[in-house]
């Protein structure tokens, strides 16, 4: 048992099975052979050490492709604590190969939400009453821990304040227990951050409105947005891992079956495409006309929800918003019927509302992979919670479209490491995107066409340097 009371910096790591780091390690050296980005900067930068004197707190799924993302970080000189984002989301074999070669790491597949914030302060504590000089985020966790701890240390009745969320009340535990015996650390802490990178829409989205309303603590990157990223990531890396997720939790034959993807923005594309890939028959809900357009224009039925009720056999929550299913919908649902999530936002399903209906009965068929049962006999199978399937019944995006994002992460945290900025977020410039995708052609065996003098002069894109952004062709 661990004492969730206490932060403790010189703590070596707390998983879930340290023998199995050797397993871990094996997949981390095949996840390597599939992440040439992360080689080819290890490469480029080993030598010059940019990362020197930094220290990283991460919070990002603690999975194998993660593990060569610290690994990349801790070559070029950094410093590495690391938490998971996501209760569900750890591999702990991955987690304890990584705690083998010194870095902290706090994480273990199926935390409490308590256990979940208690990793989060550890891996933004370092030894010597020190706090992280970079974060690396995803979802915005780590930075929303920080700054709800710094603005509490001012005005402690704001974590009087009654909240709805599971998850946000055990934040607010816990900063009450840090404010406690600590009245300063997050203060000291900030002083000292140099910024974070966010990986996802939903903590980009945080950051804006913090940079907006003035309140932003420091400069962001947000490394969600890069080309090399987001169309990767969100439509190549979703097109598999929302399937590894299905099949893996439930063996379901997709092929024939009705399935509705919420949300046609990026993720719900790759969503789509996955599930009309194997054979189903696919329709969309969406609120914005233009993803409305382009999904019809695609071939897929674009309804509301209420009218697809009585026909989906699969639900896939893909929008980023709040309570995009509800338990009233799922009332109305065929029989067995599916429903997860793959949006970021852990509240797309009405989960905690479902949990509460004493009418309701819940069994659970595997980790997760739970029942639940409707007085009128009924039921649907919620997978991971409502929280993200492909990592949940998963592993996640495959190696390869990771190893694009996390590139993008390890520049970020060179540009946060060695320049300055204002407090704003920030964006990659094209060059690095460039860079980027240039790392992982050889291992496509792709070869890219030279424009002729007179090729470049008649569309206007200059000789010596990476095309203008209006040139872009994504």
């Amino acid at each position: 048992m661990i004492d969730l009371e206490k932060i403790d910096s010189n703590m070596a790591y707390k998983v879930k099975d340290i023998k199995l780091a050797d397993e871990g390690r094996k997949q981390i050296e095949l996840a390597e052979h599939e992440m040439p980005g992360m080689i080819e900067l290890r490469k480029k930068y080993g030598k010059e050490q940019p990362l020197k004197g930094a220290r990283i707190t991460g919070s990002l799924h603690m999975t194998v492709q993660t593990a060569v993302l610290i690994e990349t970080l801790t070559a070029l000189g950094a410093d590495v604590r690391w938490a998971s984002c996501n209760i569900y989301s750890t591999q702990d074999e991955a987690a304890a190969a990584i705690a083998t070669t010194g870095v902290p790491v706090f994480a273990w597949k199926g935390e409490t939400l308590d256990e979940y914030w208690w990793c989060t302060a550890q891996a933004l504590s370092f030894p010597g009453d020190k706090g992280p000089t970079i974060i690396v985020d995803d979802g915005g966790d780590a930075t929303l821990m920080v700054t709800h701890g710094y603005e509490a240390e001012e005005n402690p009745t704001i974590l009087d304040r009654d909240a709805e969320a599971w998850d946000e009340q055990a934040l607010i535990r816990k900063l009450k227990q840090i404010l406690s015996y600590d009245k300063q650390k997050w203060h000291k802490a900030v002083k000292e951050i140099r910024g974070t990178s966010e990986e996802t829409t939903t903590g980009v989205n945080r950051l804006y409105i913090r940079e907006n309303d003035g309140s932003l603590l420091f400069p962001a990157i947000n490394v969600n947005d890069s080309v090399t990223k987001s169309k990767f990531d969100n439509n190549y890396g979703n097109r598999e891992s929302l399937i590894d997720g299905l099949k893996r939790a439930t063996d379901i034959m997709i092929a024939g079956k009705s399935a509705v993807v919420c949300g046609f923005g990026g993720v719900g594309k790759g969503c789509a495409e996955g599930l009309n890939a194997f054979g189903a028959k696919v329709s969309v809900t969406e609120t914005d006309p233009i993803c409305a357009l382009q999904a019809s224009m695609e071939g897929f039925e674009v309804k509301t929800l209420e009218q697809l009720l009585p026909h989906g056999d699969i639900y896939v929550t893909a929008t980023g918003n709040k309570e995009v299913i509800t338990v009233e919908q799922m009332e109305k649902m065929k029989d067995k019927s599916i429903v997860c999530n793959i949006g970021h936002f852990d509240n797309e399903i009405q989960v905690e509302k479902l949990e509460e209906r004493s009418d309701i009965k819940k069994r659970n068929i595997k980790p997760q992979v739970d029942e639940y049962i409707f007085p009128d006999g009924h039921s649907i199978i919620l997978l991971a919670g409502g929280r993200l399937v492909n990592l949940g019944c998963a592993t996640g995006h495959s190696s390869f479209v990771m190893s694009n994002s996390f590139a993008n992460q390890v520049l970020a945290q060179i540009e946060l490491w060695k320049n300055k900025h204002e407090n704003k977020v920030y964006r990659l410039p094209k060059k690095l995107d460039e860079e980027v995708a240039l790392a992982h052609l050889k291992h496509l065996n792709v070869s890219l066409t030279k424009l002729s003098q007179s090729q470049a002069e008649y569309i206007g894109v200059p000789q010596d340097g990476p095309h203008k952004p209006e040139h872009y062709r994504y």
